[in-house]
């Protein structure tokens, strides 16, 4: 491991799963690069790996949903973060969740929070690419369900 590697490692990031739709199928991620960028206008950024099929998605699709899991939702994560994982449907079964009205993609229910987003600009950053995007909508707030967050390799509950 790199000293890079394990600073950064040392640094605790929500951990969430953005989701598309592309046309017939779902796709998501778990990623820990999820921020806030500006309150007016609300703007996110998202960090995707460049060679990553959800970025290539977020290229060509510009809506998109991202749910900041609770520390109850540690599978969910552990799913959409598997290599080689099946469509965001089937990831989904047997979990909570519904299509967001603003930007079709999946939404996963009991987290501390889901957004829906409209990508407004791409930025080329090293070996990932961040994806600027404008808040259509926030579909819910959870003030009371304790964070996911990922520190030193393990997802952990906050609070």
């Amino acid at each position: 491991m790199s000293a890079f590697t394990e600073a950064m490692a040392q640094v605790a990031g929500a951990v969430s799963v953005v989701t598309v739709r592309d046309g017939r199928d779902d796709v998501g991620a778990t990623v820990t690069t999820f921020t806030s960028i500006s309150l007016d206008p609300p703007l996110v950024m998202v960090s995707l790996a460049g060679g990553g099929y959800l970025n290539e998605l977020l290229l060509r699709c510009d809506r998109w949903a991202v749910s900041v899991l609770s520390a109850e939702q540690k599978a969910v994560a552990s799913r959409f973060a598997a290599a080689g994982r099946p469509g965001a449907r089937l990831l989904l079964a047997g979990t909570p969740h519904h299509r967001g009205p603003l930007s079709e993609a999946l939404v996963v229910e009991k987290g501390v929070t889901a957004l829906e987003a409209e990508t407004t600009q791409v930025v080329p950053a090293g070996d990932h690419t961040l994806h600027l995007a404008r808040v259509l909508g926030v579909d819910y707030v959870d003030a009371a369900a304790a964070p996911l967050v990922r520190l030193r390799g393990r997802y952990r509950a906050l609070g």
